[in-house]
């Protein structure tokens, strides 16, 4: 007999639940949902099974979960793969009916326990990416792409967005995430039908913001209230304006940036030219005008800001790695409300889960960035593991584990580049194409960053307001009557000064002026500069 044709044998040895709780695991991520947790769950929302059953209300809660893992697979397919390592334990397989029946019985709530319980920061400050200074880099973003069945209970729940080429063929789940930048974890989650804005999504958000956190957010949550109700939270921020919104200058500080006040509280704000040359000669460039509670501009200077403010993006990847990588784009299976909340709930406790030990596994190796972990390697190794059982109450002892497969297949060094970002879809409301970008996606050279200063401003390019403010301050103790700071002004077109009076009582409402008599105003003491500033 040739040593090629020897054979050996391979005794492997497996520890789960006992009896019919069996097939109730996740495999290696059980190490991340523990029986133990599971369990407090279902007596915290009080849907433990009143009578032990063939499928018990923690082995269905694994069952649900590994729906997410396995999206292609019916519901007696993901069953066999719970108990494809632990077939001997098992004496019966339960009906599809019966695996219906447990969803039922459960519900969405301890799945959004559960999720409610893992969300939470992931990595510790000091894991590189993670902080700037000593705050921990979070975002706020929504995604509409989320497809439901298009039965009418669900249509009844989330209706159907009408674009000017018809309405949509399925109906969507609006997803708002606050995501940790540096790992891509989630923080908290919301969802619900696409009708309610993205604001309205966030402000259920605001209360997992501390102090020891810096938002940012792009210009869907630029509003005054919005940014004053994060500012209440203790947490910094560094949000992106809308180009049309100018606000006030109270004073310009040597960085280029200047203060403002927006409903009573003082902001930076940093303008600011961003241009990428790319490798094929193209160059890319936007104006970006940020809102930031950050003041001091020696510690945190213009050009800085503007760099991190890219890192809001990462949550992008997040939304990529959940609705395309672990739900492969699919269609949620769900065809009920309660279904659909206790699918979207899962999905979020699943992708929480190897967010969890994809980063623990990167936190291993000293100096590595989490950006460097593949989601989808640990989303296999995950699936995997389901099947084997083999780590379900103890570490992977082999490079089949988790974390052994994303070390091995640790991602290069986030290279700088620039997406087509060409639209495929013929009936989509985003059809034309910037003519900016290249056609494909590019290598970019160098990134120019040029902060623009207000106080170099031609005076005749200011509008009414910035050259009222500047007037009043000459002179702040003064009462101004609305004639004299036309005159100051130039204003001799009698349309100009009616609209110039108009915008006066305006400001006044906005308490950016003191209104002493009629047709007489002094500027407010906090619309100042500062001593020493301009």
């Amino acid at each position: 007999m040739s040593d090629q044709s020897a054979t050996t044998t391979v005794t492997q040895s497996i520890t789960v639940a006992s009896g019919i709780f069996a097939p109730g695991h996740l495999g290696e991520l059980t190490q991340f949902l523990p029986f133990e947790l599971v369990d407090d769950v279902l007596e915290r929302t009080r849907t433990v099974q009143r009578r032990l059953r063939l499928v018990p209300s923690r082995v269905g809660v694994y069952f649900v979960l590994a729906m997410c893992l396995f999206p292609e697979s019916g519901y007696l397919r993901v069953w066999s793969h719970l108990i494809a390592g632990v077939r001997v334990l098992v004496a019966r397989i339960p009906s599809e009916k019966a695996l219906r029946e447990v969803r039922r019985r459960l519900g969405p709530a301890p799945f959004q326990e559960l999720f409610e319980t893992v969300a939470g920061p992931l990595a510790r400050p000091s894991t590189p990416g993670v902080s700037y200074r000593q705050w921990r880099t979070v975002a706020f973003d929504g995604c509409s792409s989320l497809q439901a069945p298009d039965t009418l209970s669900i249509r009844e729940l989330l209706g159907k967005t009408r674009r000017h080429r018809g309405v949509e063929g399925y109906p969507h789940v609006r997803l708002m995430a606050l995501c940790e930048t540096g790992t891509r974890g989630l923080l908290g989650a919301v969802f619900g039908p696409t009708s309610t804005g993205e604001p309205g999504y966030a402000r259920q958000l605001l209360s997992l913001l501390n102090e020891r956190m810096l938002l940012l957010a792009d210009r869907n949550f630029s509003g005054d209230e919005f940014l004053n109700d994060v500012a209440d939270t203790g947490a910094q921020l560094l949000a992106r304006l809308t180009y049309r919104r100018r606000p006030a200058v109270i004073s310009v500080l040597p960085d280029g940036s200047y203060l403002t006040r927006l409903r009573g509280r003082t902001f930076r704000i940093i303008e600011a030219d961003v241009a990428a040359d790319c490798v094929d000669g193209t160059r890319i460039a936007d104006r970006y005008r940020l809102a930031t509670t950050l003041l001091d501009h020696q510690a945190d200077p213009a050009d800085r800001l503007v760099a991190l403010y890219h890192e809001r993006w990462e949550i992008e990847l997040s939304f990529l790695s959940l609705k395309d990588t672990l739900f492969a784009g699919r269609v949620l299976r769900s065809c009920d409300p309660r279904g659909l909340r206790q699918e979207v709930w899962a999905l979020l406790v699943v992708y929480q889960s190897l967010r969890r030990a994809m980063v623990d596994a990167v936190e291993s190796r000293p100096g590595a960035d989490p950006d460097r972990a593949s989601f989808t390697v640990a989303l296999r190794a995950a699936a995997e593991q389901v099947i084997t059982a083999r780590t379900v109450l103890g570490p992977a002892d082999d490079q089949s584990g988790i974390a052994q497969a994303v070390l091995g297949a640790l991602l290069p060094p986030r290279r700088a580049r620039t997406s087509a970002r060409l639209v495929k879809c013929p009936v989509s409301q985003y059809t034309v194409a910037s003519q900016e970008r290249p056609r494909k996606s590019q290598r970019i050279t160098s990134v120019r960053v040029v902060v623009h200063r207000r106080d170099e401003t031609d005076p005749d390019d200011l509008g009414f307001r910035e050259r009222t403010l500047r007037l009043l301050r000459t002179d702040p103790g003064r009462a101004w009557r609305t004639v004299e700071i036309s005159k100051a002004l130039g204003i001799t077109v009698t349309a100009k000064y009616r609209s110039l009076c108009t915008q006066i009582n305006q400001w006044a409402a906005q308490t950016m002026l003191i209104r002493e008599g009629r047709g007489r105003y002094r500027i407010a003491p906090e619309w100042l500069a500062p001593a020493g500033q301009s």
